[in-house]
């Protein structure tokens, strides 16, 4: 671990192990200290990659979980603090060691695994496949490849429902602009709801954000926001541009979101965009409604391009919701409430739910036809080689942990 810190290049370690030997008392904890510390010097210096291939406990999961990519493979996986027999004499629950702690349970219910194999050659091709999108230091950009034309030949704005009720898969359209038609998701089980990966636009690497409209809607609610907002961070950290593209109604509403603590993870993706100085550019799809608007790199959040699609709403709510509360005494006063209150929906969906209004004021750079999308990613980026951003000095600050 010194010794790739030193020579500034990146770190895979391979786990497998049953966590602090007993028998060696505080010196087996005082070795996985040293091992945590190394983690945390290193993280945001060098990539740091971790492949868990068989079971691992106790202080040999924490190490995985200060790294950047933890990889796992279904059935031969296994990862937590205290294994099933600890649970069983002192919980007094049985649960085998798969159910407590498998591949796809970090997969797809934890989050504390970004990509899930069924077998250990594709999880080293999964790696294989990392690397090449990634830089081998914090003071360099990622390689650049040969500049490829996109596979998708049709309409880019045929991939998304006329309704804007009707969901479509945001993966559609990021392959739809990327390099080859080749997009690297990372954490494609956990928190569907949000699309985060690699794609290249014209050889380089970029950060794809976007929101999922075929899960809860796209929007934004704990695990997401923590997906992305983690995402963000390490896009900045290593010098690689960040594409947002939104479609999302807002926040997940409800008592259980509130109680798990909504305000306070969904303000790590504020942080996280906000604190970002790598070139970041967005593109609204359909739906920009609330704090969701300004949470997915808004201009108020320092995006250096936002472009939208003619199709996008933006507005403080829905259409529905909003004219139930600004038009609600007209609404109840009327012969037939029913046909008001689709008149006033219609009324506010002309007068708010479009992009023509933000870009009047100038939150939106321009509205754009779908199919100009690539080029006009690509122009945005070019133009934002050469940005430089200077923040006031500070030792660091305080994310919503």
């Amino acid at each position: 671990m010194d010794h790739a810190l030193k020579m500034r290049v990146p770190l895979i370690g391979i786990n497998d192990s049953g966590g602090a030997r007993i028998q060696e008392g505080v010196n087996s904890l005082a070795g996985y200290g040293e091992i945590f510390y190394r983690n945390t010097i290193a993280s945001g210096v060098i990539p740091q990659i971790s492949v868990i291939l068989g079971p691992c406990a106790g202080g040999a999961v924490y190490s995985p979980a200060l790294t950047d990519f933890v990889f796992v493979v279904d059935n031969i996986s296994k990862m937590f603090i205290t294994g099933p027999g600890v649970i069983k004499t002192v919980l007094g629950e049985e649960i085998s060691m798969e159910e407590l702690g498998g591949a796809r349970v970090h997969a797809e219910t934890t989050g504390n695994a970004h990509f899930f194999a069924e077998s250990e050659q594709e999880c080293f091709e999964q790696i294989k496949k990392l690397i090449t999108y990634i830089p081998w230091n914090n003071s360099k950009k990622a390689k650049e490849f040969p500049p490829k034309d996109p596979v998708f030949k049709g309409n880019i704005e045929d991939l998304i429902p006329s309704d804007p009720r009707n969901p479509y898969d945001v993966r559609d359209v990021i392959r739809g602009i990327v390099d080859d038609g080749d997009f690297f998701e990372i954490q494609e089980l956990f928190a569907a709801n949000i699309v985060i990966g690699f794609g290249r636009l014209n050889g380089q690497t970029i950060g794809f954000v976007a929101n999922q409209p075929l899960v809860l809607a796209g929007v934004l609610d704990c695990d997401s926001s923590d997906k992305a907002a983690r995402f963000i961070r390490y896009c900045d950290s290593f010098n690689i541009p960040i594409v947002t593209l939104e479609d999302m109604p807002g926040y997940l509403p409800g008592a259980d979101q509130e109680h798990a603590g909504v305000i306070r993870h969904g303000a790590k993706v504020l942080y996280a965009y906000s604190e970002a100085t790598v070139p970041k550019v967005t593109v609204i799809l359909r739906k920009a409604y609330g704090g969701g608007y300004i949470a997915m790199n808004s201009r108020h959040l320092g995006a250096d391009f936002m472009f939208a699609w003619p199709t996008a709403e933006i507005a403080v709510m829905g259409p529905e919701g909003a004219a139930n509360i600004i038009f609600k005494k007209e609404i109840e006063g009327a012969e037939n409430p029913e046909e008001m209150r689709q008149i006033k929906v219609q009324e506010y969906k002309d007068k708010f739910a479009n992009p023509y209004v933000a870009a009047a004021k100038g939150y939106i750079d321009s509205v754009i036809e779908p199919n100009d999308t690539r080029s006009i990613l690509l122009h945005a980026l070019e133009v934002s080689e050469g940005k430089d951003v200077r923040h006031p000095e500070k030792k660091h600050g305080i994310p919503p942990f």
